[in-house]
């Protein structure tokens, strides 16, 4: 009897999963509407003041989205003045929890050392986790298409072909 031959095993190709690039590390939310009067009016002076006295040390080395779920309209300098705070996180951005991972997949594919991939054939794992955001997926395609062989999208077993080098 043949043995069974695992041609997948075998085979060059190269598979890369996006939430193998995500960094640890918690997310967090730091919504103004909780330091504004009635959840629309700021005054600076109190704004300040509840500012000095939070506890910024839980966003150390986190990851933070900074936000204003009210319809209040702010003044440009709050979210700046938030962001003063934030000095010890690893990121922060303007936005809200999607808007954030947005930025670590950003911030983790650019980091990306792309010579590995060079010349080769690459699927793009299309099974993750749906907290990947879809723009990690046309970031990853952008930093190695100029780079590989051929990419693809999905499991080895049965995927899309996305692109091909021309020879």
């Amino acid at each position: 009897m043949e043995d069974i031959v695992n041609r997948v095993a075998k085979s060059p190709i190269i598979t890369i999963d996006l939430e193998d690039l995500r960094p640890s590390g918690e997310r967090h939310v730091v919504d103004l509407a909780q330091w504004l009067e009635s959840g629309f009016i700021l005054r600076e002076k109190e704004f300040r003041q509840v500012l000095v006295s939070h506890d910024w040390s839980q966003y150390q080395n986190q990851f933070v989205a900074v936000q204003c779920s009210s319809e209040a309209v702010l003044p440009a300098w709050a979210s700046l003045l938030v962001t003063t705070y934030l000095q010890e996180a690893q990121l922060v951005v303007w936005g809200d929890p999607h808007q954030l991972e947005q930025a670590i997949y950003d911030q983790a594919i650019a980091a990306l050392d792309s010579q590995n991939y060079q010349g080769k054939p690459l699927i793009i794992k299309g099974c993750s986790d749906p907290s990947v955001p879809q723009s990690a997926y046309i970031g990853l395609i952008r930093k190695l298409q100029p780079i590989a062989k051929s990419l693809f999208f999905g499991e080895a077993c049965s995927s899309v072909p996305l692109y091909k080098a021309k020879k």
